[in-house]
């Protein structure tokens, strides 16, 4: 009788997770990933504080796009340092943020099965895409519509709308952008709390109602006017519903896997 080819055994480690290690080198595993984060995002603000003038050029043009006729003022004496405080903090946050959760994915990856580290790269590189696609939307689409918006709501108020503190407007273009980034991560760790098991897809289906008026309110948060709102709030809840049938497609496999066991056992059961 041939020999039957030996089956390698999965590693326990890649299994159940990473070495054992102790809480002294997990402390000092934690050390160098707060040390990684912040060195990238001092890296980020210098990188922003270097390109300020590219930065602010980059950020007027879609109140130029916007045939408003705004112009932009700088009140008082640090208006100008103002600015570049805040591009060069939220700028260095928005460029060191898919390193910062890098480093933190290296230090958690080590603790998870082998699954879950397929998952969680998954959801890492979709997560990045979609924060900058939602900052990439929000500058070459919202943000032009948001402004017209705006300036007309001023003249309609009889206001005189042909001047704005340029302080501010940065501060709102910033938040802005970002908020448009972050909010489309939502549907990143919805999907992930579904695939960890702590939401159920009936669970989802069932809270679709909340879910759009959680995404109402926190889009109405974020934008200044109507407008914008549901400009924003149309592509996150889309994305929402792309949610909902991902997880209905997860939710049938893992059926139907189940039901291949149930098959088997019955099986080994008859046969024996």
């Amino acid at each position: 009788m041939a020999d039957e080819p030996l089956q390698t055994l999965p590693d326990p480690e890649e299994e159940e997770g990473g070495p054992v290690k102790t809480f002294l080198e997990h402390l000092e595993d934690l050390r160098w990933v707060l040390i990684k984060c912040v060195a990238s995002l001092m890296l980020g603000m210098v990188a922003c504080f270097a390109a300020g003038n590219y930065i602010v050029d980059f950020l007027e043009l879609p109140l130029e796009r916007s045939d408003s006729g705004i112009r932009l003022e700088t009140l008082g004496p640090i208006g100008g340092v103002t600015i570049i405080m805040k591009i060069g903090l939220y700028g260095g946050i928005t460029v060191a943020l898919p390193f910062i959760i890098f480093f933190v994915a290296q230090f958690v990856l080590p603790a998870l099965k082998r699954h879950e580290k397929r998952y969680f790269r998954v959801a890492f590189t979709v997560g990045t895409g979609l924060f900058f696609s939602g900052v990439a939307l929000c500058y070459f689409f919202i943000l032009e519509i948001s402004l017209r918006g705006l300036v007309a709501f001023n003249r309609w108020l009889g206001l005189d709308a042909t001047m704005w503190n340029s302080a501010d407007y940065f501060s709102f273009v910033i938040m802005f952008m970002v908020g448009m980034g972050l909010s489309f991560e939502v549907p990143v760790l919805i999907l992930s709390l579904v695939r960890l098991g702590v939401i159920s897809h009936e669970t989802l289906v069932k809270s679709r109602m909340y879910i759009f008026v959680a995404n109402l309110v926190l889009c109405a948060f974020i934008t200044p006017d109507t407008v914008s709102t549901i400009f924003m709030v149309i592509p996150v809840q889309v994305l929402m519903e792309i949610c909902i049938l991902i997880s209905k497609y997860w939710d049938r496999q893992k059926r139907i896997a189940e039901a291949a066991e149930l098959t088997a056992a019955r099986q080994v059961e008859s046969g024996a």
